[in-house]
C-alpha cells in the first residue's frame, strides 16, 4: 500500500469518528477494497485515482456533511499535494458514484463507474442489510419501514453495475438478500 492510500485511510478514519449508521470508515474500507479488486479486471483505469475517489467518496456525503465543492476531499488531496486536475478528476468521480444523487446514471470514466459499483456492491448482501438497519435505526425508523428500502433501492442495484466482476459478486449477494426478505415475510406474517 502507498503513502497517500495509508494517508486517506487515516483520514478517513479520523473525519468518521464515532459513525455507527453504515456509512462509516469501514464501510469506507469495504468499498475501497472491492474497488481494487474489480480494477484488477478493468485494465483502462488508473487505478491511485481508483483508489482515492473509493476513500473520499463519503468524504463530503450529503447524508453525513454539510460541505461544499468536496471541500473534505479536497482539502485531503491538497495536503498531499495531488495535481489540481488530478483532485478535479477524482471529484467528478466521486461526485458521479452517489446512487441518491444519480439513480441509474453511469459516471463517464472507469474510475467512477468501478467505484460506483464498489459502493453498491457494499450496500447488498449481509453487510447491505445490516447497513439498512443501522441507517434505519440511527434515524429512527423501525425494522418495518427499513424493509422498503429493499424494494425501493437494494433489489434494483444487481441489475446497475457497470463492470463484469461486480455483476459477478453482485448476483450471491442478491440472493442472499432475496432469502433475507423471505425469511422476514415468513416470520412476520402473522403481524
Amino acid at each position: 500500500m502507498d503513502r497517500i492510500t495509508q494517508e486517506a485511510m487515516e483520514y478517513i478514519r479520523a473525519l468518521f469518528d464515532g459513525n455507527a449508521d453504515g456509512h462509516g470508515a469501514e464501510h469506507t474500507i469495504r468499498v475501497w477494497r472491492n474497488a481494487m479488486r474489480i480494477a484488477e479486471a478493468e485494465p483502462a483505469c488508473d487505478r491511485q485515482v481508483v483508489s482515492l475517489v473509493a476513500l473520499l467518496h463519503d468524504a463530503d456525503d450529503h447524508k453525513l456533511f454539510s460541505t461544499e465543492n468536496n471541500a473534505n476531499a479536497r482539502r485531503f488531496l491538497e495536503e498531499q499535494s495531488v495535481p489540481q486536475e488530478t483532485a478535479d478528476r477524482i471529484c467528478r468521480a466521486i461526485n458521479a458514484v452517489s446512487f441518491s444523487k444519480n439513480g441509474d446514471r453511469r459516471p463517464d470514466t472507469p474510475e467512477g463507474r468501478i467505484v460506483q459499483d464498489a459502493d453498491r456492491l457494499d450496500a447488498i448482501g449481509a453487510v447491505g442489510i445490516a447497513r439498512t438497519f443501522a441507517y434505519g435505526g440511527k434515524h429512527g425508523r423501525p425494522p418495518e419501514d427499513s424493509i422498503g428500502h429493499f424494494y425501493e433501492k437494494l433489489l434494483l442495484l444487481k441489475d446497475l453495475m457497470n463492470t463484469d466482476k461486480a455483476r459477478e459478486i453482485a448476483e450471491e449477494r442478491h440472493a442472499f438478500m432475496e432469502a433475507f426478505l423471505r425469511e422476514w415475510d415468513e416470520e412476520t406474517a402473522g403481524e
